[in-house]
């Protein structure tokens, strides 16, 4: 499947996938290539997670991320950096508005914890990081705190955290621009029990873009 590309991702398409409901999606980008994830039918997480192509020691880092933006939530603008504070990737256009740093990502353990055991044998998106990062040389001990695209997940003046109905709707899209060689591994998030993807998981599609005048890989 898919969608027409808009401006900010113009150039060669070198690939272009739809992510069926609740599974996973990884990508090498070259520096200065773009990735975009369009949220096909609306109100679906996407959770994502990026390191330096050549050391993947050098991986996202949610606090530096945060402090060196001063906001918790990420949208056009903002700069995924490493815990070397090195820049992995940049917003460089988001239609939808906001996305969480600090939800984290589903699990069997936590799912359990959360809405009971009756969960555990569900699918859940620290099982699509461990299946996908594996491909990739990835184990356990690389899962840092990720990013949840599209979720929304406020935060009351008490600190308390919410997962709530989504702000997205069918069609839009964050273009990430790759500030250096990346790896990325995307969880198109299998969650039910709680609203982050509406109650009912829905496709994603993913697209890796060429500059203006770049070849393809």
């Amino acid at each position: 499947m898919t969608t027409t590309l808009g401006p900010s991702t113009a150039g060669r398409v070198v690939r272009d996938e739809t992510v069926p409901a609740r599974a996973a999606f990884s990508a090498h980008l070259r520096a200065g290539q773009s990735l975009t994830i369009t949220d096909l039918h609306g109100n679906q997480a996407a959770d994502f997670l990026v390191y330096d192509a050549h050391d993947t020691g050098v991986r996202y880092s949610a606090p530096d991320t945060i402090q060196a933006q001063g906001n918790i939530f990420l949208t056009t603008g903002s700069v995924l950096l490493s815990g070397e504070h090195t820049p992995l990737m940049t917003v460089v256009e988001d239609t939808c508005g906001r996305h969480d740093t600090v939800g984290g990502a589903c699990s069997k353990e936590s799912n359990t914890l959360r809405y009971g055991h009756h969960t555990f044998s569900q699918h859940a998106c620290v099982e699509n990081f461990l299946a996908e990062g594996s491909r990739h040389g990835l184990g356990k001990r690389d899962l840092v705190s990720n990013i949840n695209w599209y979720m929304n997940v406020p935060v009351e003046q008490d600190g308390t955290l919410g997962i709530v109905d989504g702000i997205s709707a069918p069609g839009l899209r964050v273009v990430l621009r790759a500030e250096t060689d990346v790896l990325v591994l995307l969880s198109n998030c299998p969650q039910i029990n709680n609203p982050c993807n509406g109650f009912d998981p829905t496709a994603l599609q993913v697209t890796v873009t060429d500059p203006d005048g770049g070849q393809a890989a």
